[in-house]
């Protein structure tokens, strides 16, 4: 005699891992690992600093006497 199976079941747990499959996919896709985030913002850190020390001090204007 044959085994019963639930048809419900059976296509819910084709569903999980067709979901799981995918799942997998994108993550070798789009995902990075811990180093690369942090190497990335790393350098977004030294890229804002290094603009920081560059920015001219918008005080100075305020500072210069007006015509009168």
């Amino acid at each position: 005699m044959a085994e019963l199976v639930n048809l419900n079941k059976a296509r819910k747990a084709r569903a999980r891992a067709a979901k799981r499959a995918r799942a997998d996919e994108n993550a070798v896709r789009f995902g990075r690992s811990k180093a690369e985030k942090s190497l990335d913002e790393a350098r977004a850190d030294k890229a804002r600093a290094t603009l920081d020390a560059h920015r001219r001090d918008r005080d100075r204007r305020d500072e210069t006497p007006e015509e009168t």
